[in-house]
């Protein structure tokens, strides 16, 4: 009888996940991996096959989180335009605090690998029309309720936002200055088209987990 396992998977890949994020993928070496996930090389290929394998249960672990966050923060009950208003002030201000400047791990692996590797591209492009349909029906949600101009663009506005957030973590991990970023965001908020135009965006600064 095979021997049962002694070790929880989620919390290898998780560990894994902080090693790839932290040091990218081809500074991140098995002995690496050993290290961080206490197993050693034959358990972790017998249980998650090559370090390629077991990075792409790390990133699939980091996306799968990324569009949940979004997917908490933009539904359930209450206005959507505050929820929107609320997650792109969360985002800029964990931006700002991320002195680490590690960034958002699906960017970072997509310019590290998608020219070279069609899994990392093809998990890229799902997540990012993942987190652009939440943008988009959160946005249609604020048109319906009549908080933004109903003939705006739906889909332009969702574009655009998405545009921004990744923007504002690629200024992040440069150096700028929270100001910089914080400012960014707001003025991203400004420019949506209300339908009304006595609304003005929160000034909000506390930063979640939303990246």
């Amino acid at each position: 009888m095979a021997r049962p396992r002694q070790f929880d998977d989620e919390e290898v890949v998780r560990a894994a996940r902080d090693q790839f994020w932290s040091h990218g993928y081809d500074r991140t070496s098995i002995d690496d991996l050993s290290a961080v996930t206490g197993l050693g090389r034959g358990s972790l290929y017998g249980a998650f096959g090559d370090k390629h394998a077991l990075f792409l249960q790390a990133l699939d672990s980091y996306n799968s989180d990324a569009i949940g966050a979004w997917r908490s923060a933009l539904r359930g009950p209450g206005p959507a335009l505050p929820r929107l208003e609320r997650l792109v002030c969360d985002i800029s201000a964990a931006i700002s605090r991320d002195v680490a400047r590690r960034g958002c791990m699906m960017a970072r692996s997509a310019t590290e690998l998608a020219a070279v590797d069609k899994s990392v591209a093809e998990r890229t492009a799902a997540t990012v029309r993942g987190l652009y349909g939440e943008l988009a029906d959160c946005i249609a949600r604020a048109q319906e309720e009549g908080s933004l101009d109903a003939d705006a663009d739906t889909d332009g506005l969702a574009s655009l936002l998405l545009a921004v957030l990744r923007g504002l973590e690629a200024l992040g991990r440069a150096g700028a200055t929270a100001e910089v970023v914080i400012g960014a965001a707001k003025q991203a908020l400004a420019l949506l088209p209300r339908a009304s135009t006595n609304e003005r965006a929160p000034d909000r600064q506390e930063g979640r987990s939303v990246l």
